[in-house]
């Protein structure tokens, strides 16, 4: 950690200082285990309470938050965003180039930039070429005919497979697999699947983070190409020839069959999927565990399988759950008109029709 002034956090957030602007902090921490000295954050102004309550020594707050006695405020459209700045900025420290470990294995004809850290019993193939600041745990293996941008992190056990293309400042997380091959088969008469090859690469963009033990699979043909920006959680499997366009959220276990494609700040819930060969436009959400099967325009908002839209669906899960109840009145009126039924029957004189 290091230490800052107020002044120097409000300026770093453009925020607004009620309070001692001299004062030093000297790490962030949530509001109930923060101590003096410490900076911290209140997202809602309706739990001032908390506030009241911590020991932190100055706290970000939103602008209509009222002065508190005691307490040095900075106020920001975004306390949680303001949050992430600063505590990023606490934590930061200068890379250390460590240079290549001698227990780690390079190929032929690699372009290594010097100023790289590459920890034992990584694997580099052939050819591949990695920029500055780029550090590699141990584990790594990384195939023939790589690029790896500048300032990109790889943690162990990650494996980027041949003709990857990697930006700077991506970070990819332990077990992570890049450039594995498509799932594609052509079946015939008996029944038996024949392998179709798969030939195209990845390509990363700058500013992606992909999540432990993801999955991005090599193009059948041409790129399989995840945009700058985007963040993948853990355990996501992305399909070959899938574009994830600028900023997307893709949220734990979410699965996209190939040659699907995503606009710009697509979100997907927890264990979500898009069926093959489809377009999920800009902006579009799609809940936890709905499956997309068809395009959506940009900003619809979806749920259910398959994903309608999410007010209808909201409503539609608000009547499953009653329908015990819907069947048992069911039963009940049917029971009833069979009566009614009978009792005119038996109420019309014969003859009559």
């Amino acid at each position: 950690m290091k230490n800052m002034t107020i002044e120097e956090v409000a300026r770093m957030v453009e925020g607004t200082i009620t309070g001692d602007k001299d004062m030093v902090v000297t790490g962030f921490a949530p509001l109930e285990s923060a101590r003096e000295g410490e900076l911290s954050f209140l997202v809602r102004a309706a739990r001032a309470d908390l506030l009241r309550q911590s020991q932190a020594s100055a706290v970000l707050a939103p602008m209509s938050l009222e002065d508190i006695i005691g307490k040095t405020l900075i106020r920001v459209k975004d306390p949680n965003l303001a949050g992430a700045i600063i505590h990023n900025a606490f934590l930061a420290t200068p890379f250390v180039a460590a240079g290549v470990h001698v227990r780690a294995f390079v190929g032929l004809d690699c372009v290594l930039d010097p100023h790289i850290s590459v920890a034992p019993l990584a694997v580099i193939g052939d050819r591949v070429r990695i920029g500055s600041r780029v550090r590699i745990e141990s584990g790594v293996v990384i195939g023939d005919d790589v690029v790896i941008g500048d300032d990109t992190i790889i943690k162990a056990n990650a494996v980027i497979s041949s003709d990857s293309e990697i930006g700077s400042r991506v970070i990819i997380h332990p077990g992570v697999v890049i450039g594995s091959d498509g799932y594609g088969f052509a079946t015939d008469a008996g029944g038996n699947h024949i392998k179709r090859p798969q030939v195209g690469k990845v390509r990363i963009d700058d500013d992606v983070e992909i999540g432990a033990n993801s999955c991005v699979d090599r193009a059948a043909y041409g790129v399989t190409w995840i945009k700058s920006g985007v963040k993948i959680d853990n355990l996501v499997q992305i399909g070959h020839n899938v574009v994830v366009g600028e900023n997307s959220l893709l949220v734990a276990q979410v699965g996209i069959a190939g040659s699907t494609t995503l606009g710009r700040n697509v979100v997907m819930g927890g264990q979500s999927a898009a069926k093959g060969h489809i377009h999920i436009d800009d902006r579009v959400m799609v809940a936890a565990c709905g499956g997309g099967h068809d395009n959506q325009p940009k900003g619809a908002m979806l749920g259910g399988v398959p994903a309608i839209p999410i007010r209808t669906w909201t409503k539609a899960v608000s009547i499953f759950a009653k329908l015990p109840e819907i069947y048992s009145e069911f039963k009940r009126m049917k029971k009833d008109i069979a009566k009614l039924q009978i009792k005119e029957q038996e109420e019309t004189p014969r003859g009559e029709v």
